[in-house]
């Protein structure tokens, strides 16, 4: 009886540690997807105009609908206290129709905190009601650009802010470059959803927002690389951050901060919840 009883225990043991090691995990993978990572981002550009130096700009990309609290609530939060002058939304706020409810309340709370730009995603155009979806937001006091541009003028100097429909949109809409020869500004920064970064280089843009690879779903510790992009491939080039375009021109590129829910839902793993908070600097 003795034998039998040291055997269960020591049964019990590694059952104790798989245990311990499988709530630990979910805990992990919980927080991992629900706390938002803001981090601060500086662009220095010569082209910028001195009055529009130290403007600071809240990216938020890939929503999916997720919420972060009742409301978006937190999501919110920190946003006010990155203290923006600008909010830009590139693309992907939802995926399923049933997700246009969450919207009104978050749009509302960004409003009230800085001047907010939107372009759509590839996922409102799969919902098919993008339309509705303009509605909404513009009724929620949101800019919309529709392969537009609305300009700023501090001081005699101006800077544009401009921002082009997803490909997903109608064939023949008009493209980036198209758009840019329109524009007559100081300084212009574009608002669009793809992370093709290397293909904005042509662009003509001082900075150009996006998102859509968020991060790479999965990200190697350490090395701290996203593993797949957008379609799927290993290692993504541009899998977050700034980098620089052309001739001193520069791309932000979000993680994102939900993740897929259609077909199902996808979690990210060493993969926070990205909200850049980027501050435009005069060089020198």
């Amino acid at each position: 009886m003795a034998y039998r009883s040291r055997k269960r225990r020591g049964c019990a043991v590694p059952f104790l540690a798989f245990l311990f090691l499988l709530i630990a995990g979910g805990l992990f993978v919980y927080w991992d997807n629900n706390t938002i990572a803001v981090h601060e981002e500086t662009i220095v550009s010569p082209d910028l105009p001195a009055p529009f130096d130290g403007l600071r700009i809240v990216h938020l990309s890939d929503l999916h609908g997720k919420e972060f609290g009742a409301d978006n609530c937190l999501l919110i939060q920190a946003v006010a206290e990155a203290d923006p002058d600008m909010i830009f939304i590139t693309g992907d706020l939802i995926d399923q129709a049933a997700q246009y409810d969450r919207l009104g309340p978050l749009m509302d709370g960004l409003t009230a905190i800085a001047p907010t730009y939107y372009v759509t995603g590839n996922h409102e155009w799969a919902v098919r009601q993008v339309p509705e979806l303009k509605d909404l937001l513009t009724d929620h006091g949101v800019r919309v650009l529709s392969d537009e541009y609305e300009l700023w003028t501090e001081d005699g100097a101006t800077l544009a802010v401009a921002g082009v429909d997803d490909p997903n949109g109608p064939a023949d809409q008009k493209t980036g470059p198209e758009l840019r020869e329109e524009i007559d500004t100081d300084f212009t920064l574009l608002l669009s959803h793809r992370d093709s970064v290397e293909t904005y280089a042509s662009w003509g843009y001082d900075v150009v927002f996006c998102g859509h690879g968020h991060g790479g779903i999965f990200r190697i510790p350490i090395i701290d690389r996203g593993l797949l992009s957008s379609d799927r491939t290993l290692f993504p080039e541009y899998d977050g951050g700034i980098y620089e375009i052309g001739d001193g021109d520069f791309c932000c590129v979000s993680r994102g901060l939900g993740s897929n829910t259609v077909p199902f839902h996808v979690f990210r793993l060493f993969n926070r919840p990205d909200l850049p908070v980027v501050t435009l600097r005069c060089a020198g």
